[in-house]
Parts: structure tokens; C-alpha cells; sequence
């Protein structure tokens, strides 16, 4: 499965990442690719968690194109996480 993130960062902070397709799944680092493994982390984190509540884990994947319309993800970094 493979997932689109968004960096975004601010002055003076880590790199924050977010998971659009993923709500709730987020994560940080200092650097792009310490932030994109940590990502990995945190979607893998995310996925077991959502499985051990029962929930389903929802794997429509959105294209980047419609994410850019959304203001929350304004200059964002966009990459792509293989799990």
C-alpha cells in the first residue's frame, strides 16, 4: 500500500508530516527523510491500532491533484510512503 503525505515546515521546527487519507495519522522530524520514516512508522502504527479496535482500515488512496485543492495542505511537500 502506498500512502501520500504532506510536510509542512514552519521556522524554527521539525518537519511536521500529515496523512490525508489516513485521518488522525501524523507524525514529525528533523529532517525530510527522517519525517518520511517516521511517516512509515506512523501509518503502520495507525493501521494495527485501527485493526486491534475492529475497525476497518479504508484504503481509497485520493490523488494529490484533489488534496492541492485544499487549503489545510497550502505549500505543503508532497511524497509518497510505501508500506
Amino acid at each position: 500500500m502506498r500512502f501520500h503525505v504532506a510536510l509542512h515546515k514552519d521556522p524554527n521546527s521539525l518537519y511536521g508530516v500529515t496523512v490525508p487519507d489516513l485521518p488522525g495519522c501524523f507524525s514529525a522530524g528533523k529532517t525530510i527523510d527522517e519525517a518520511l520514516a517516521s511517516a512509515k512508522e506512523a501509518i503502520q502504527g495507525h493501521i494495527e491500532t485501527l485493526l486491534e479496535w475492529g475497525d476497518s482500515v479504508d484504503t481509497i488512496q485520493r490523488a494529490i491533484a484533489t488534496h492541492l485543492k485544499d487549503p489545510q495542505y497550502t505549500g505543503a511537500i508532497w511524497a509518497e510512503v510505501e508500506i
